[in-house]
C-alpha cells in the first residue's frame, strides 16, 4: 500500500483552512519560511487577553478564548517546531482560568453558542475536566521541545500535579477521550518526570488488545484508535502495544485515504465549515503519522 500526496495536496488545497494547508507544507517540504507561517497563522485566533478562540477548535466558534484554543494554538507551535512571541501571554492567560483545584474547566462561558457543539455550550466552566486539562499539557509539553520556557512556567506545574493526582485515582476503564489525552500527555512528560512512566503502567491496563477504544455516547461507529494517542515510534507508551496491532493500524490509516485524496473523521461536526476544516486537520494528521512510522 502507498499514499498519493499529490492528491493529498490538491485536496488540502481544495478544502483545508490555510493553517492546515501550511501544516501540510510543513511535513512535506518543510522549510522555515512554512513552519513560520503557521506561527503567524495563530495570530488570527489570539484574543487581546492572551487566549484563543475564534474557531480555532473547529466545532467551537465562538470568539472567547478557550481551553481548547490553547490546546490547537501549542499543537500548532510544536507542528512548526517553533516557538512564538505570544507563549508566555498564552501561559499567564492559562494561569488565570485554571481552578483551585489545578485542573482547566472543560470549557468557559460562550456568549454565542452558534455552531457550537452542545458538550462545549453545556460544560461547567466551574469544574475541572482531567480531558481538556491533560490534553493541553500534552500539547504544551510537545511545543516545550522548541520553547524552553514553556515547560518553566508555573501554570504548567500546576496542571502536571493536578493531572497526575487524577489519572492515579482512576480505578475503572475511563472515558475514551480521556484515556487517550491521558496517556498521550505521560507519554511525552515522561522525558522530564519518571512519575509518568509508572503512570502509563497504572493506565495500560484500560488499552484494548488491538487499541481501539470506543467514544461511548459518540456518533455511530466513533473510535480512538490507537494511533490517535501512541503517533510516533520509539515512544513510551508504544511499550503499552502489541507490533502487530500498531502495524494493523497503521495500514488501517493508510487505506484511509479517500478518492478526492483526504481522511475522513468518523465524529460529528456542528457546522459546515467544521465539517471541512476537521477534514484537513484530519489528512495532515495522516499523512504526519505515516511519515513518521515510515510509510
Amino acid at each position: 500500500m502507498s499514499i498519493d500526496l499529490g492528491r493529498a495536496r490538491t485536496f488540502m488545497t481544495s478544502h483545508a483552512r490555510i493553517l492546515d494547508r501550511r501544516r501540510f507544507d510543513v511535513l512535506t517540504t518543510g522549510g522555515d519560511a512554512a513552519r513560520q507561517a503557521i506561527v503567524r497563522g495563530l495570530d488570527a485566533y489570539r484574543n487581546p487577553d492572551g487566549g484563543y478562540g475564534w474557531g480555532l477548535e473547529p466545532d467551537l466558534r465562538a470568539p472567547e478564548s478557550q481551553p481548547g484554543g490553547a490546546l490547537h494554538a501549542f499543537e500548532a507551535l510544536a507542528d512548526a517546531e517553533a516557538g512564538s512571541p505570544h507563549t508566555a501571554a498564552l501561559l499567564d492567560w492559562l494561569n488565570a482560568v485554571t481552578l483551585a483545584d489545578g485542573g482547566l474547566p472543560f470549557a468557559l462561558p460562550i456568549s454565542d453558542p452558534a455552531a457550537c457543539a452542545p458538550f462545549w455550550v453545556q460544560a461547567d466552566p466551574a469544574e475541572s475536566s482531567l480531558q481538556i486539562t491533560a490534553a493541553v499539557a500534552a500539547q504544551a509539553h510537545r511545543a516545550a521541545r522548541w520553547d524552553e520556557s514553556i515547560r518553566d512556567h508555573p501554570w504548567l506545574k500546576t496542571a502536571m500535579r493536578y493531572c497526575f493526582d487524577a489519572i492515579r485515582r482512576i480505578d475503572e476503564a475511563p472515558f475514551a477521550y480521556v484515556l487517550s489525552f491521558a496517556l498521550q500527555l505521560l507519554d511525552i512528560a515522561s522525558e522530564t518526570h519518571p512519575e509518568a512512566r509508572e503512570l502509563l503502567d497504572h493506565l495500560g491496563r484500560f488499552v484494548p488488545a488491538d487499541g481501539a477504544v470506543a467514544v461511548v455516547g459518540g456518533a455511530e461507529g466513533e473510535t480512538l484508535h490507537l494511533l490517535d494517542y501512541a503517533p510516533e515510534p520509539g515512544r513510551p507508551v508504544r511499550d503499552l502495544l502489541d507490533p502487530e496491532a500498531v502495524s494493523a493500524d497503521l495500514d488501517r490509516l493508510e487505506r484511509g485515504q479517500l478518492q478526492d485524496g483526504g481522511w475522513a473523521v468518523d465524529f460529528t461536526s456542528y457546522s459546515d465549515a467544521a465539517s471541512l476544516e476537521w477534514r484537513g486537520y484530519t489528512t495532515a494528521s495522516a499523512v504526519s503519522v505515516l511519515r513518521r512510522n515510515g510509510r
